[in-house]
């Protein structure tokens, strides 16, 4: 078998810094440019598939297309990729001493078009969030553009009691699920 040619389907340098936890540089990045509003009534898990399926579809690229989304839940409620001050500390404030889900799809396109697709399910739970503890992490910026409104690698890893699943899919990129999914495609992987 030649050399398998990868594209990582996502401008996310932490993915980026992940895949290659695992020993891999991907041959390209071109991030999927794609619509996220979620479906009327759709739950977070449904959600989540579909969008690292319609990031691994939408980009054009030789070779395999590795994808992925990361989507935080309170029950059915998808929050959102925080893009205010305001809407972080709703996410904060809604979290605040309770537990919430993150749910990361991994999504591989092989060149015939069929697709592999993982999802990784982490339970995270925050300590009870003071209204000064809120203010600090948000003057921090992390927050921007996070699912959420928070970073685990960054600081609000200090505001989190225990989390039950994958650290790394709470980062963004389940590395065991991506693991498994490219070793099942010949990719080299110790």
């Amino acid at each position: 078998m030649g050399a398998l040619h990868l594209t990582l389907a996502s401008a996310s340098p932490r993915r980026h810094e992940l895949l290659g936890r695992l020993g891999l540089v991907p041959d390209a990045v071109t991030p999927a440019d794609i619509d996220e509003t979620p479906l009327k009534g759709e739950l977070p898990r449904a959600y989540a598939l579909r969008m690292g399926r319609e990031k691994a579809v939408a980009v054009a690229a030789p070779g395999h297309v590795l994808a992925g989304d990361t989507v935080v839940a309170v029950g059915r409620r998808i929050l959102p990729k925080t893009e205010t001050e305001a809407e972080a500390r709703a996410c904060l404030d809604l979290m605040s001493g309770r537990r919430h889900q993150v749910l990361t799809s991994v999504v591989l396109r092989a060149p015939d078009g069929s697709i592999r697709e993982r999802l990784s399910e982490t339970v995270v739970h925050f300590k009870r969030l003071s209204a000064e503890e809120i203010a600090a992490y948000l003057a921090g910026g992390e927050w921007q553009g996070k699912a959420g409104g928070y970073a685990i690698q960054g600081a609000a890893e200090g505001l989190i009691e225990w989390i039950r699943g994958s650290h790394s899919g709470i980062m963004g990129l389940s590395l065991h699920e991506t693991r498994a999914l490219l070793k099942a495609a010949g990719f080299a992987i110790g």
